[in-house]
């Protein structure tokens, strides 16, 4: 039986979504690296947004081509009470038949998406992130959720407060289901702001998960990155990007700023390979 939920420690706007790669812990390493000023902030690859609500801008643009996680920010941001009502729901019913039920619940296109926000929708992704296997998310090839259910005896589903502290902070952002390349129309000077958090660059060969969606990024995608950020530090845009620490990351953004950042990483599935690992954090300014 699970008891009541828990509070929150503190209600202030942080991550809502538990997320492989997630920036929260990062977070005193990253804020000597933030520009001072900037009007506009901008995050083509969202995932669980630790940055966005550590920064908490007055004017931003999110982004991922994911849909799912675009319904959800969406969601939260314009349907908070509904989305706590239906989490509410699978809060009650949690057991592990319940679980691989709601999982199994998809739909093969994605018109649902362009016909406006799908709480439904939005609340399963929220409850099948806390009590899948890590919180990963992960597709398989045609775009279902396909992690196990986690080993937790009572896991903390939601956090009502914590929602609508987060909604608040999202009011007034715009978020975009489009690619990284979009920002190149939006930002344009020194008044924004561009972090990235790509799919990190496997650290050898046979590393090769490059993606959770169905959408695998490629060495050509980090190439088109590179030359992203290029443009953008050419108009003078203040431009941040994480990335694995490897000999062709380094390569790649060796006219830029390169900085060293000490990580602990737990989503390799042998718990012999997780612990200390160090990243890369680019900056052109």
């Amino acid at each position: 039986m699970l008891t009541q939920v828990r509070p929150s420690d503190a209600i202030v706007p942080r991550p809502f979504l538990k997320w492989a790669g997630g920036k929260s812990q990062l977070l005193a390493q990253y804020n000597e690296r933030f520009p001072k000023t900037y009007r506009n902030y901008y995050e083509p690859f969202l995932g669980g947004g630790a940055v966005f609500f550590n920064l908490r801008p007055k004017r931003s643009f999110l982004s991922d081509i994911n849909l799912e996680i675009i319904n959800v920010y969406r969601c939260i941001r314009d349907q908070v009470e509904e989305i706590i009502k239906q989490i509410h729901h699978h809060y009650l019913h949690h057991d592990e038949s319940y679980y691989y039920d709601v999982r199994a619940r998809v739909e093969e296109t994605a018109e649902w998406f362009w016909v406006g926000n799908n709480v439904e929708r939005a609340a399963r992704i929220l409850y099948l992130n806390k009590t899948c296997f890590n919180g990963l998310y992960r597709e398989n090839s045609k775009g279902h959720f396909n992690v196990p259910i986690g080993r937790y005896k009572n896991p903390s589903i939601y956090d009502p407060d914590l929602l609508r502290i987060c909604a608040k902070q999202l009011k007034t952002t715009r978020i975009e289901p489009v690619g990284f390349e979009d920002v190149l129309r939006r930002a344009r000077s020194s008044n924004d702001f561009v972090y990235f958090d790509p799919p990190y660059q496997p650290l050898n060969q046979t590393s090769s998960f490059t993606s959770y969606t169905r959408y695998s990024f490629t060495e050509a995608d980090q190439i088109r990155l590179r030359d992203t950020f290029e443009r953008l530090r050419d108009r003078g845009v203040h431009v941040m990007l994480s990335n694995s620490d490897c000999e062709f990351i380094r390569d790649l953004y060796s006219g830029f700023n390169i900085h060293t950042i000490y990580a602990s990483r737990n989503i390799n599935s042998q718990g012999s390979k997780r612990g200390k690992i160090t990243e890369v954090l680019v900056t052109s300014y």
